[in-house]
């Protein structure tokens, strides 16, 4: 039976198969499923208003029984580096330097979520390696197509950045296909301010000194992408892909909880010292001694005005910090009822406000087969210590009671350590296209890996747990 490979490029999932995409990601993780992007999407969320414009690539194997989706690649078009949590600003102010422009650029990441995941997806029953070679030389095919400055793949696993960084060539046939003509390319001047978690903070990438005689980046068009016709067709035909990805790997660190077979809570605090045992509970207690109240509810069973709650509480930490949230209440609504079961939400409760039964704050969690994810906090008083009950320890109780490995709350924030959560290393691949430029920044992170690794490893000094029951 012969079969017939073939890449398309949609920016929207409307017209994909939901059982097909979500059969490609077998670990559980709730941001890469159908419902959730497709949410995102439809809520208002992407776009012009925060700069990220999805291009989904899809790899179908046609057989004598039909087209199948083997593969996949969630992508986004960017006009800046909000929402990415992986900071590449110093690398756009050099392009800024040398009069060229670094956006728009192609980034494969969730939108808004510092989450570790596959961004190459695959069907359980092909190849991986192969498979991810060949999606990556359809992503970078693209971005030369389409002159982007560059192609970054964010929050990969280590096993996919493995196979990006040292990718053989690859050819099969790809057709692309969705509306993404070259009066489509969005221009360079979005904006969008998010939470203090997201602010300009990297390094500087090196002395790049580009000549006249070298290639150029991408150069930014005037119009922005018409949302009208989310599926209009393209006409352009690839016939072969011969690329090389020899994508640049940068890492970073979080701070993940590790599920060490703990029976209950106070399981947990016996593995810790004596001193970081007392110093939790009396965080703890600061909660139990105001009088607050911890309720745990899916989001399947939440009602309209608490999903309304829920939304103000998400945007009552932007208005704090003078940013601007890029969820719509469409988004959570939306989430609640196509996959409210994947969602926590930890409401807390004064019995002595004025209004008693409006929660005085929520924290949020995504709810994955071996991970728990804490995403998003809101508050509108302010209590001792609630934010680590909210947001930290209500987690590790959820995560123990269900016995769930992981929990990642989220990016930085050393704070996280005392309180049991370990520093991990975050991994994500970047191809630039300027030879120049490339070569800077390799040297760049040829210095600074070597920084961080030695940065996660020091950082395990301030872990709270007895020596003997430390298993890293």
């Amino acid at each position: 039976m012969s079969k017939e490979l073939q890449i398309e490029v949609r920016d929207s999932l409307a017209e994909v198969p939901a059982e097909q995409w979500n059969a490609l990601s077998d670990d559980g993780n709730p941001f890469l499923r159908h419902e959730f992007l497709h949410t995102l999407d439809t809520s208002g969320c992407l776009g012009d208003r925060t700069g990220w414009y999805p291009r989904y690539f899809l790899l179908w194997e046609t057989d004598e029984s039909g087209q199948h989706l083997i593969g996949a690649v969630p992508t986004y078009i960017k006009t800046n580096s909000y929402g990415e949590f992986v900071f590449d600003w110093a690398w756009a102010e050099a392009y800024e330097r040398h009069q060229m422009e670094y956006y728009p650029k192609l980034v494969s990441s969730i939108p808004f979520t510092p989450a570790t995941g596959r961004r190459l997806l695959t069907r359980s029953d092909q190849p991986l390696e192969e498979t991810i070679k060949l999606l990556a030389a359809g992503v970078r095919q693209f971005a030369h197509s389409e002159q982007f400055s560059s192609v970054h793949f964010l929050f990969v696993t280590e096993a996919e950045s493995n196979v990006l960084s040292a990718i053989e060539p690859t050819r099969a046939p790809v057709k692309k296909a969705g509306k993404d003509t070259e009066s489509d390319k969005p221009q360079a001047d979005g904006s969008q301010s998010d939470t203090d978690e997201n602010q300009p903070g990297a390094a500087q990438p090196g002395a790049a000194q580009p000549s006249a005689d070298q290639p150029e980046a991408a150069q930014a068009d005037e119009t922005q992408p018409d949302a009208a016709q989310p599926n209009a067709a393209r006409s352009t035909d690839i016939d072969q892909l011969a690329v090389v990805t020899d994508h640049l790997r940068r890492l970073d660190v979080q701070y993940h909880w590790r599920n060490d077979d703990y029976t209950d809570f106070d399981d947990f605090l016996s593995r810790c010292t004596a001193k970081r045992r007392k110093t939790i509970r009396r965080e703890r207690r600061y909660v139990t001694d105001a009088n607050l109240r911890l309720e745990q509810r899916l989001g399947s069973t939440l009602s309209e005005q608490e999903w309304r709650w829920v939304h103000q509480f998400y945007k009552s930490t932007f208005d704090r910090k003078w940013g601007n949230p890029s969820l719509t209440r469409d988004f959570f609504e939306g989430i609640g009822e196509k996959m409210g079961d994947k969602v926590l939400i930890v409401f807390a409760y004064d019995p002595e406000d004025e209004q008693p039964e409006w929660p005085v704050a929520c924290s949020i969690m995504f709810i994955g087969t071996k991970t728990l994810y804490g995403r998003f906090w809101g508050c509108r008083a302010e209590y001792n210590a609630l934010h680590f009950e909210a947001c930290y320890y209500q987690g590790i109780e959820y995560c123990i009671a269900h016995s769930i490995l992981h929990f990642e709350p989220g990016a930085q924030g050393e704070h996280k350590i005392t309180r049991g959560f370990i520093p991990t290393l975050t991994r994500s691949a970047h191809y630039i296209q300027h030879p120049q430029f490339r070569d800077a920044i390799a040297n760049f992170l040829s210095q600074e890996t070597p920084h961080v690794q030695q940065r996660c490893k020091g950082l395990n000094d301030l872990l709270p747990f007895k020596a003997e029951s430390l298993t890293i």
